[in-house]
């Protein structure tokens, strides 16, 4: 491999102008597959994150109800006018032994037991239709980081405790260390010392949740000792489906994953991941072109040199040899420079740029646009290389 290495490198200064052409051409399409890749990568990221801040992964509840209908005798023709039954409040049964149970399965990090009903809040005249939420601050904050949305007061549930949101505070008036009238009806109230206020930036959260601590909840929503809801959180997000399903044979619960409540979202990451692959398919395809074109042009420049060199004994094999070295030496040049154009191209966005998220570049991801361009490199290159090792010497020699 010396002789035929020695020969492509001798190439490459001889052809200053069409290597660094090459060079600049593999640098181009690798910094737009590293900054495109990032870019879209950093985005998806961004979303599921805000998304997953204000919800859980996995989200379980008691079976829906549904009317029995009696089946008509045989021979009796039946005319069913049905309506749906109406949903009421109710708890899941044996919720202890269910959190137990899921809490055990591999891949679950966390689960929050959560009682969640409706109720009115009032400070004076003001009255505004709350969703209660009552929870188990330790196992909840595991959950969901309420903590990172903290906006006033601090963290605390208990004692009569309470956190609000920041649009339902405005409405009603309330700052920290502020009291709130909480109605559920049929007599059960409580007053509870506002301690936080929070806000996740969602809208719904902000106008209507009011979290209180577990007990209080039970005892106003009149379920003593139970839960409505299991929140559930797994290391892999983009699983949850099968940890749904598993959740769902196992408990016989009705069990809802975070990508089935965000469909649309799936939907714009899936389209995102596959117009992100076909930029770098084309981009590829473009840089192989290039250096095919520039290689054709070369082999044909070089007809002379090759008709010599086979006279003097080179044989195919090596020639084949000389010209994909050169394109492999071309390749591992240019898909450095262009990850490192990448790179800058990154770190200009992280610093110059809206600013709305922060790309986060992965090794792997430069390692495999680099190993891509000279794949895609040598793939192209094998043509004119082959070409040139099939050169007859006298014929090259004579016409050169």
């Amino acid at each position: 491999m010396w002789i035929e290495s020695t020969i492509a490198l001798r190439f490459l200064r001889h052809g200053r102008a069409q290597s660094l052409l090459i060079l600049f051409g593999i640098a181009v399409g690798v910094s737009v597959i590293v900054f495109v890749i990032a870019l879209i990568s950093g985005l998806q990221s961004n979303l599921v994150e805000r998304t997953l801040g204000t919800q859980s992964h996995v989200r379980v509840e008691a079976p829906r109800e549904v009317n029995r209908i009696a089946p008509a005798p045989v021979g009796v023709l039946q005319l069913l006018l049905e309506d749906p039954r109406p949903q009421s409040l109710r708890p899941i049964d044996n919720w202890q032994q269910v959190r137990d149970v899921i809490e055990r399965l591999p891949g679950v990090t966390a689960v929050s037991p959560v009682l969640s009903g409706p109720a009115f809040g009032r400070r004076g005249d003001a009255v505004e239709s709350v969703a209660l939420a009552g929870i188990d601050l330790a196992r909840y904050l595991r959950v969901i980081p309420l903590q990172d949305n903290l906006v006033a007061g601090r963290l605390d549930v208990g004692s009569g405790n309470g956190l609000v949101g920041r649009q339902l505070a405005e409405d009603l008036g309330l700052r920290t260390g502020g009291k709130l009238r909480l109605d559920a009806g049929d007599g059960r109230e409580a007053v509870i010392n506002v301690a936080g206020i929070f806000e996740p930036g969602v809208p719904e959260l902000d106008e209507r949740y009011v979290y209180v601590d577990l007990k209080q909840a039970q005892s106003l929503l009149a379920l003593p000792g139970g839960v409505t809801v299991i929140d559930v959180t797994v290391e892999d997000v983009f699983n949850a489906d099968t940890q749904t399903a598993r959740i769902r044979g196992l408990t016989g619960l009705q069990a809802q994953s975070w990508t089935e409540s965000n469909a649309q979202l799936m939907n714009a990451l899936s389209s995102q991941s596959m117009s992100t692959n076909m930029i770098s398919f084309f981009v590829a395809v473009s840089v192989a072109l290039g250096i095919a074109s520039v290689l054709a042009v070369s082999v044909a420049q070089r007809t002379r040199e090759i008709g010599i060199l086979r006279a003097m004994g080179t044989r195919r094999r090596q020639m084949l040899q000389v010209f994909l070295i050169q394109d492999a030496v071309l390749g591992l040049l240019g898909s450095a420079v262009g990850a490192f154009a990448g790179w800058a191209l990154v770190a200009a966005f992280n610093t110059f740029g809206p600013k709305l998220f922060v790309i986060d570049l992965s090794p792997v991801l430069i390692v495999a646009a680099m190993i891509l361009a000279t794949v895609a490199g040598m793939g192209a290159a094998l043509v004119p290389a082959w070409r040139a090792s099939r050169m007859d010497p006298v014929e090259a020699i004579r016409h050169a």
